[in-house]
């Protein structure tokens, strides 16, 4: 059976360098008229998504709470022809490149917050040279520090894959028919859907816990191999 990991944060023995920023355009966090959450989801990072030319963008630039639950289906349904129609698109979720700054020099891979990795090109160009798949880079808008570093790039990471509900507390309620909130806290001892666990790439997110990353074992063997620093893996089991 195939085995797969997770990415744990990195430890600052493993990975060099930081930065601070935060994506371009965001949807607004929501207080649901049914189920009263108020709320938006972590990890739904779409840096390859431009808001540009929607007329939306200027109001998206911005992090608030829309109060209005219609106005925030008007605004996320500009977004949905942007994305695939499968890919989650609720309160919170990120879009386009990372503003701010950034100092190096860098590991291969930056964790810093668990939801986003970045990665040095040479890094990228050198993994994707070996077959690795799903791993699609793009521009930051970060000043990066010293002059001449290289600059990092952000990884495209798809919404694929579930948590077992063998691992979700048999008490949580499904998910809002409203606003599809489905409120659960990350498992202690997550267990992955094998069933849902794509079959065509090597880093993905998973749907129901988006701030959770997975890598194949292909990925990990592949970073080890070429002593690729800044990753650290923990294996998850899958039913």
């Amino acid at each position: 059976m195939p085995r797969f990991f997770t990415l744990p944060l990195a430890d600052y023995m493993r990975q060099k360098g930081s930065y601070n920023a935060r994506r371009k355009w965001s949807l607004p966090g929501i207080t649901c008229p049914l189920c009263k959450a108020t709320w938006a989801r972590g990890g739904l990072n779409y840096p390859a998504v431009d808001l540009s030319e929607l007329p939306v963008a200027k109001k998206l630039s911005r992090a608030y709470l829309e109060e209005d639950f219609e106005e925030f289906e008007r605004l996320r349904d500009q977004v949905r022809p942007l994305l695939p129609p499968d890919h989650p698109l609720g309160p919170g979720a990120l879009f386009g490149p990372l503003v701010g700054k950034a100092r190096g020099p860098f590991s291969a891979f930056i964790n810093q917050y668990g939801d986003t990795l970045l990665v040095r090109p040479d890094a990228l160009e050198l993994v994707q040279a070996q077959g690795l798949r799903g791993l699609r880079g793009c521009r930051t808008e970060m000043l990066f520090r010293p002059k001449g570093v290289p600059e990092l790039l952000d990884l495209h990471i798809e919404p694929r894959g579930l948590l077992h509900a063998d691992c979700i507390p048999k008490s949580t309620p499904p998910p809002c028919p409203k606003c599809g909130r489905h409120g659960f806290s990350l498992p202690k001892e997550p267990i992955l859907d094998g069933a849902s666990l794509p079959t065509d790439l090597d880093l993905f997110r998973l749907r129901n816990f988006a701030t959770v990353l997975i890598v194949t074992e292909r990925f990990k063997d592949v970073v080890e191999r070429f002593e690729l620093d800044g990753l650290t893996f923990r294996e998850l089991p899958v039913r």
